[in-house]
């Protein structure tokens, strides 16, 4: 195939798949919600925005305790609001906070699936809907919890995007803030995860609305 006559979208639909990210007609499943967190560890991705200016600040938005023994970290890209190192007995895991603006995000059944749809069971099938979600409120927040176990493929519906992680966990958490929704999302191998399921609860548990500085 000549490369010369791919043009501006072959461009673009190389920027894309080069991220492990898929959109779309193209990708192997249902297409993501607008601003979806990304199903994958190709997260930062050049075609998606940052949100806008303003939002999710102040008294839209949402402020939290970071669990001690947690290190925080440079967000690696502009839907990042805040990115942790998690330690623990069976080696680092990562804890990130996701934030695309209003009306983006998808809701939280939708992206519970989608978070699923990153494992795999011991013999290689789908999680499906072998997770668990419950709803909860947080400080007048609704807020949606989610677990899944399993070996990590990443990507999205159809390959991994980096090498599988056995015995790995996910524990996350949907938030909705004043203008839009917050995404909470740990993964790491499942022994960090379940040593560390009490700090992650209690930064939840520690969600606020933020206010206005004076």
């Amino acid at each position: 195939m000549r490369r010369a006559g791919l043009g501006v979208l072959g461009v673009l639909l190389a920027l894309v798949m080069s991220s492990g990210f898929l959109v779309g007609s193209y990708a192997q499943t249902t297409p993501l919600p607008p601003g979806h967190p990304p199903a994958g560890k190709g997260d930062q991705t050049p075609s998606i925005p940052g949100p806008p200016p303003g939002s999710g600040s102040g008294s839209q938005g949402l402020t939290w305790t970071m669990p001690s023994g947690w290190t925080k970290e440079t967000p690696s890209s502009p839907m990042r609001r805040a990115q942790y190192r998690i330690p623990g007995p069976g080696g680092s895991g990562e804890c990130v906070v996701f934030y695309f603006g209003p009306g983006q995000g998808g809701d939280a059944k939708a992206n519970a699936a989608r978070w699923a749809s990153q494992f795999r069971r011991p013999d290689g099938s789908p999680v499906g809907d072998g997770y668990k979600m419950q709803e909860t409120t947080v400080g007048g927040l609704a807020v949606v919890l989610v677990e899944v176990t399993g070996t990590y493929v990443g990507g999205m519906g159809g390959g991994p995007v980096g090498p599988e992680g056995p015995k790995y966990m996910l524990l996350g958490a949907v938030a909705d803030g004043p203008d839009a929704r917050w995404f909470f999302r740990a993964t790491g191998p499942q022994a960090t995860l379940e040593a560390q399921r009490a700090a992650f609860d209690r930064m939840i548990r520690s969600l606020k609305r933020g206010q206005n500085s004076s």
